[in-house]
């Protein structure tokens, strides 16, 4: 595997994981908002991954119909999805948002959910910024043996 495309790999990771914070970030300030744009609460929000490869179109078919390497797989975040779950109903009677019935429906948003997915992206991020640097560090590795 060449370092340009390893640094292509690392580099579509730490897009699809920056991506992913700002979207758990948003689920987390908007964890107690009763209204939305849409009408009703905030409604959780998560992304789905999908692999991509990193190279030309005509390597890959020539590399699955003669049996070369695989290719490395970048990623990239192919749809940001709405959680399904419904909201939450809190019985406050006293609130502004309340139904005839004194519930008011909260966002199905779960902050310790949240922040656990906070906490693995961060790490997931960290991971792919040892990668990088490990891949710089061979990149000049080589340039000090060509001297």
């Amino acid at each position: 595997m060449n370092i340009d495309r390893l640094f292509s790999v690392v580099g579509s990771a730490l897009g699809a994981q920056r991506q992913r914070l700002n979207i758990i970030a948003g689920n987390l300030a908007n964890a107690g908002s009763t209204r939305s744009p849409d009408g009703g609460p905030y409604t959780r929000r998560d992304v789905v991954f999908q692999s991509v490869q990193q190279g030309s179109p005509f390597k890959q078919v020539f590399s699955a119909a003669f049996g070369g390497a695989a290719e490395p797989s970048g990623v990239r975040i192919s749809q940001v999805i709405s959680d399904p779950r419904p909201p939450r109903q809190v019985y406050d009677p006293k609130h502004p948002d309340a139904d005839s019935k004194g519930f008011v429906s909260l966002p199905n948003v779960n902050s310790v959910e949240e922040m656990t997915n906070l906490l693995s992206t961060s790490r997931a991020y960290e991971a792919n910024l040892a990668v990088l640097d490990a891949g710089k560090s061979m990149a000049l590795r080589v340039l000090d043996l060509a001297r």
